[in-house]
């Protein structure tokens, strides 16, 4: 890919997997891989050893990143795909829906 649509920020609905249906905003995007990690979606378990940084150890829970094809970003509360147009010389993001510019 050679730009992602989706940033860091932006509220997104998962569309496809076990957390079908849940919003949350974008902590992260790995572009490389094509992955985003949302907040409070795709919560995993996380046994660790104690260390310097969590002395007791123990169980945490941290989100895993998911794939960008199985979110949707949300504007106005409605799902949206993004489209890209040129506004006074600079690439901007659009929603295809409602044709209103994201930034």
């Amino acid at each position: 890919m050679s730009m992602m649509k989706i940033k860091k920020g932006d509220t997104v609905r998962v569309i496809a997997g076990g957390s079908n249906g849940k919003e949350g905003k974008v902590i992260s995007v790995d572009v490389k891989n094509g992955k985003v990690i949302v907040e409070g979606v795709n919560v995993v378990s996380k046994h660790s050893k104690p260390s310097a940084s969590n002395p007791n150890g123990g169980i945490i829970q941290k989100e895993a990143p998911i794939d960008i094809s199985n979110v949707m970003y949300v504007h106005k509360g409605k799902t949206t795909r993004i489209g890209l147009t040129v506004e006074n010389g600079k690439k901007v993001r659009v929603a295809k829906s409602t044709g209103d510019i994201i930034d």
